[in-house]
């Protein structure tokens, strides 16, 4: 499970400063999060320690950043708000264990399978529900208490500061990259509004207005253990079971998809399945720590990787620099202003979003685009795992649609008088129906054979056509012949067994992917 790479002096480097540098833009993001989950700050900034830091010590992916995220964010915030945040931790202890198990039995793999048009509409609603939480922020509490759209000079001011912190954030790249932008952003953005004296809600006020205490504050510490304030029986698993599957499977397969696009970029590959073990313990860790759990980010790890960050301690480094500023400096944190974190959300989302995802409509097929805008609605509406679950099960009818129309048969009359058919494309399911009417065993001579060298009988519905075909010419009392039919394609055949022969010499080799083996 661990590792004890050689380390050069150049990598170091490059890993501890691009630490660094996560470990400052982690901060902003974190409590951002949080307030999404609607949590104390200080439990999304635990979750990025934690997770960043038994991630990057056992995760799969050197180099990949994780830590508090807006897609496990979202799942949260129902049962937070129904349950209370005890009830979370269960939660997030219970997610680790599924996720462990996924990595036990081998399911990272299966994330490879997820289409690029699935891939496209995951980040694009993932973009759309971090935009919607935000809108949030823009709501004040009344003389009652309840909460209000911001009217007046009170939502300029914040207009004002969110676009500012937008430019910041966009523009400054261009002149130096020395520095995250973000969080020139986010001290910019505080100085302006505390030196102003503007009128500019603050962490320290959505913690107050959540929290009901008008005393309540940031004070830093090292996060303590203790288990989840519940009862551990049926009734508490009853209500934390649906949250914690969604929780396993969103971070799984954010973390995931994140692993095979750092794949792509670094050229080399990640290990899906130590992944899904190494985000499960991270998780359980955070569930006894006061923590929100967490999962891979994919903004972070771009910059991370951007900035040179390749190897577990560039990771290690930014969760150790990030609890050194909750220790020393939550002081500060409550003096960001909140209109500087929606600021940096609403960057994100723009970097998340697949903006040329408007252009395929017309460079790519229907049905592709047709998946994009599915998954997009079904992660708005619903959730992301089950908005992938959905895509994927489109793609597969869709392609299996497509290839049902691939087979055909090609027939001639050999030397001895036999009909030969040769059977071109795959057999399947989806392509049994057709298979069938492509023989004429009314018509047909005494002595038939089919040639099954262009094509691949591919599962169980597909043995139960030829069984099918083999009944029709027994019937007819003529003779058919099979040939290159695989070995376990032989075994399988029941009615067609004793009714026909198969020419042994010529057959391959290969898996019929069916339940009767099993």
């Amino acid at each position: 499970m661990f590792e004890f790479p050689q380390f050069s002096r150049q990598s170091v480097k490059n890993d501890v400063l691009s630490g660094l540098t996560v470990a400052l833009a982690l901060v902003p993001e974190a409590v951002a999060f949080a307030f999404v989950a609607g949590v104390d700050p200080m439990v999304g900034l635990y979750a990025a320690f934690i997770v960043g830091l038994v991630t990057a010590v056992i995760g799969g992916r050197p180099g990949m950043i994780s830590g508090a995220t807006g897609a496990m964010a979202v799942v949260m915030v129902s049962l937070v708000a129904e349950h209370g945040i005890q009830y979370l931790f269960a939660a997030v202890m219970l997610a680790g264990v599924l996720q462990i198990l996924a990595g036990i039995f081998k399911l990272g793999k299966f994330i490879r399978m997820v289409p690029h048009p699935v891939m496209i509409g995951f980040v694009n609603g993932l973009a759309i529900v971090i935009f919607l939480a935000q809108l949030g922020q823009f709501k004040v509490p009344d003389a009652s208490g309840a909460l209000q759209w911001m009217q007046g000079t009170q939502l300029y001011i914040m207009l004002g500061l969110v676009a500012l912190t937008m430019a910041i954030i966009h523009f400054l790249p261009k002149l130096t990259t020395a520095v995250p932008s973000s969080l020139v952003a986010i001290i910019t953005v505080t100085a302006l509004v505390h030196g102003l004296g503007l009128d500019s809600r603050t962490v320290v006020d959505f913690v107050r207005t959540m929290s009901g205490d008008t005393s309540a504050t940031l004070a830093g510490s090292l996060p303590t253990f203790a288990l989840p304030e519940v009862g551990f029986n049926m009734e508490t698993l009853q209500i934390i079971l649906p949250y914690s599957l969604i929780l396993a499977a969103v971070g799984l397969i954010e973390s995931l998809l994140t692993l095979t696009v750092i794949d792509e970029m670094t050229g080399t590959r990640g290990q899906g399945n130590r992944e899904c073990v190494g985000q499960g313990l991270a998780n359980i860790t955070c569930s006894v720590f006061g923590a929100m759990g967490g999962c891979a980010m994919i903004g972070q790890s771009m910059i991370n990787i951007n900035s040179g960050g390749r190897g577990r301690l560039s990771g290690i480094t930014g969760a150790v620099g990030l609890l050194l500023f909750i220790l020393f400096g939550s002081a500060l944190i409550e003096m960001i202003p909140l209109a500087a974190l929606v600021g940096v959300m609403f960057m994100v989302v723009i970097g998340t979003f697949e903006w040329a995802s408007f252009k395929m409509a017309r460079k790519v097929p229907k049905h592709d685009f047709f998946a994009i805008i599915l998954v997009t609605c079904v992660t708005v509406a619903a959730d992301l795992a089950l908005a992938v679950i959905v895509g994927v099960i489109y793609s597969a009818l869709v392609f299996a649609w497509d290839h049902a129309k691939h087979i055909y048969a090609s027939s001639h009359t050999d030397a001895q008088g036999s009909k030969v058919y040769v059977v071109n494309g795959p057999l399947f399911f989806g392509s049994a129906s057709h298979f069938l009417e492509l023989f004429d065993a009314q018509n047909d001579p005494s002595d038939v054979i089919i040639d099954f060298a262009g094509s691949r009988v591919a599962d169980h519905s597909a043995i139960e056509a030829i069984d099918t075909i083999a009944e029709r010419y027994a019937s007819q009392g003529k003779k058919l012949h099979i040939r290159h039919l695989s070995p376990e394609c032989r075994s399988l055949l029941k009615k067609a067994g004793n009714l026909v022969e198969v020419n042994m010499m010529e057959d391959p080799t290969y898996k019929v992917a069916t339940d009767t083996l099993g």
